[in-house]
């Protein structure tokens, strides 16, 4: 904390010396410093984006090229009053001006003219231009990128976390790419400003020294103008320096090495190149008026350096294939890592070769992008977060064959045909079409194959055509749906309460850990989802558990209060407003027989109810369910709120879709319509 502290001080103080400089005249000896200040500043960057491995490693550079740029300006203001003032701006100044112009006024002028030109025509136009094509490149790009990343991640190829730091990434080069597009414009009006200020100090210099120190013209031309070419010097140089930063900056595509070494090698890495280089030089030192020592001696060391280069390639790839062998038996050799194979993924999806371009984004396969979609359907429909579905191909599968896994063990699976689709009758279209039958694998519903020709009269027939990716994501969906329960962790759990404290900090620091422990908030919300019941309204769910743990920790009965606290919700799911609902009812001597045959233990409740009993129960609920399939209607079955948890545990084994709800789970505007009765 203070080291951070400490930097934003110096930033403070370094910004507030520039504005001083602007307005409060420095010593000579004090520009001096700053000279050489700015000389080593411009340096340091100039290295720094010479050898950082990518451009983000440098991705302040926006905000350095601002404020180095107005430090120069400053130190040019500062240098221009001491010029026009005393004639003396100092050791740095005039040595600019002595030694690198050779002595020569002409030599000088020509020299800053060239670095002017050098600047501002060669190296900052194109650094404008480089950084302008870069960010429009680079926000085109973040479409396809964050599809990639989201691809990788429902394949299992990287981790949430992985996929958070490179969206953070792609957020971040767009940034940095934007920001250099437009700050490449201040190097370039750095270098104008450098031409304007030289001219306001010759012109100043010459009328200043004739008009206020009585000098002749020619005293005045060499004193004035010596020093404005080292002024101009002085400032050009750095900002030089910066612009070729810039440059680098923006042009820099490698991120596996500095740029010295990717230089090197990618110069000086074909033997053959050099050969002929060397060959070149050696014929123009023998063939023309060259002189002859000098390119006879350069091409044979060019030539001699080649051969080296091309003896240790050899070498080289001798011992990469030694290492590499070597790597190989190794691998062979050492234990195997036990540790790996412990690994299961909550769910897999498991699929022939035949089926490989469905999932392939190179091939137009969009299933990766499906899987995505049903993650997020999940999410809003049931509240909860899906784990990640891992797609692997599986050669001992059948070409058009899949398998998907919960846990690591096969709980469905179902065949398509890659060039066709399935077209399923909805009840009503007499006509039938020719095909392949078949059954739709995720409700069991007859079906046909048919090919592409077919679909357009199929479905002016009326049938209901799907294509396979679309079969396979319906598939996962329902098996998804059906074992979402068994999916939920309690560290899923505790990123959902997670999310409530950051809103609602008292209701959860009232219940947990105080009331409930997160297993047990964990098995209520696997009771709720078992019955494919939302836990989106999770602040609902845990005041409901609130105000109740306090005098039960029995999980099964907790999820019946929590049931009746989301009445509205689950009325809305199974009850069509406005229409009447036909229901089946229990009788209340069957009630009655199976509460008396509850047994309360410290494990929980179960019942002991007799076979024959038990039988006669669900004989009659299978009559009474057919004849609400037999009208096309959901099943549902209302029953006392104290008897449903156990009707449903009774039930749950022979009837997969039965809807058991009790009264206190409907709203008071609902409309029932009893059709049946269960009696034993």
């Amino acid at each position: 904390m203070k080291k951070i502290l400490g930097a934003d001080i110096m930033l403070g103080a370094f910004t507030l010396m520039i504005i001083i400089m602007f307005i409060i005249p420095i010593p000579s000896f004090l520009l001096d410093v700053f000279l050489a200040l700015n000389l080593a500043l411009a340096m340091t960057v100039l290295f720094n984006s010479m050898f950082s491995k990518e451009a983000l490693d440098m991705s302040t550079f926006p905000t350095i090229l601002l404020l180095t740029t107005i430090f120069r300006i400053s130190l040019n203001v500062s240098s221009t009053k001491l010029i026009l003032i005393t004639g003396d701006p100092g050791n740095v100044v005039r040595t600019f001006g002595n030694f690198v112009g050779g002595g020569n006024l002409i030599v000088g002028v020509i020299v800053y003219f060239i670095i002017i030109i050098i600047q501002f025509v060669v190296i900052n136009k194109g650094s404008e231009r480089v950084a302008e094509v870069q960010a429009r490149f680079t926000l085109d790009a973040m479409p396809g990128k964050q599809m990639a990343i989201d691809a990788d991640l429902n394949s299992g190829a990287i981790t949430d976390e992985q996929a958070k730091e490179r969206r953070q990434k792609i957020q971040d080069e767009s940034a940095f790419f934007g920001s250099m597009d437009g700050a490449s414009k201040y190097v370039k009006g750095d270098a104008t400003a450098g031409l304007i200020i030289s001219a306001i100090n010759f012109v100043g210099g010459l009328v200043m020294g004739i008009l206020q120190r009585g000098m002749d013209a020619q005293t005045a031309l060499d004193t004035f103008a010596i020093l404005t070419i080292g002024d101009g010097l002085v400032s050009a140089i750095p900002s030089l320096l910066i612009s070729l930063s810039t440059g680098i900056l923006v042009t820099k595509v490698s991120r596996e090495a500095d740029l010295g070494g990717v230089l090197v090698k990618q110069l000086f890495s074909i033997p053959k190149v050099l050969l002929m280089v060397g060959a070149a030089l050696i014929l123009f030192g023998i063939a023309t008026p060259l002189n002859t020592v000098l390119f006879v001696v350069l091409g044979i060391i060019i030539v001699i350096v080649s051969r080296r280069i091309d003896a240790n390639l050899g070498t080289e790839q001798v011992e990469e294939e030694a290492v590499q062998e070597e790597v190989q038996a190794e691998e062979i050799r050492k234990p195997e890592n036990v540790n790996s194979l412990l690994q299961v993924d909550p769910i897999e999806l498991e699929f022939g070769y035949g089926i490989i371009p469905l999932a392939d984004v190179n091939q137009g396969g969009d299933l990766l992008d499906r899987v995505v979609m049903i993650r997020r359907q999940i999410a809003l429909e049931l509240g909860c977060v899906v784990p990640i579905i891992r797609l692997r191909d599986n050669i001992q599968l059948n070409p058009n064959q899949y398998v998907i896994k919960i846990k690591g063990v096969k709980v469905a699976e179902g065949e398509i045909l890659f060039d066709h689709y399935m077209a399923m009758n909805p009840g009503y279209v007499e006509e039938e079409i020719s095909g392949i039958p078949t059954f739709e694998p995720s409700f069991h519903l007859p079906a046909i194959w048919i090919t592409e020709n077919q679909r357009e009269r199929a479905e002016t027939l009326g049938y209901t055509v799907v294509d396979p990716p679309s079969i396979i994501a319906t598939h996962i969906t329902q098996i998804v749906r059906d074992h979402i329960w068994e999916l939920l962790t309690r560290q899923d759990v505790q990123n959902l309460i997670n999310n409530i404290k950051e809103k609602d900090e008292a209701l959860v620091g009232e219940l947990v850990p105080k009331l409930l422990s997160v297993g047990e908030i964990q098995k209520v919300l696997q009771n709720l989802l078992k019955e494919n019941i939302s836990i989106r309204d999770l602040v609902t769910i845990l005041e409901t558990l609130a105000d109740y743990a306090p005098t039960t920790h029995d999980t099964d009965v907790l999820t019946e209060y929590v049931r009746q606290s989301l009445k509205r919700a689950i009325s809305e799911k199974y009850f069509p407003q406005g229409e009447m609902t036909s229901v089946i009812t229990l009788d209340p001597n069957t009630e009655q027989q199976i509460m008396d045959s509850v047994k309360q233990t410290e494990q929980g409740a179960y019942i002991t109810l007799d076979p024959p009993k038990a039988q006669k129960i669900i004989d009659s609920v299978k009559q009474e369910v057919d004849k609400l399939d037999k009208l096309g209607k959901t099943p549902i079955i209302m029953t006392s709120p104290i008897v449903r948890m156990y009707f449903k545990k009774l039930t749950e084994d022979y009837f997969r879709d039965l809807v058991v709800l009790s009264y206190n789970e409907v709203e008071n505007n609902v409309e029932l319509q009893s059709v049946g009765m269960v009696t034993a």
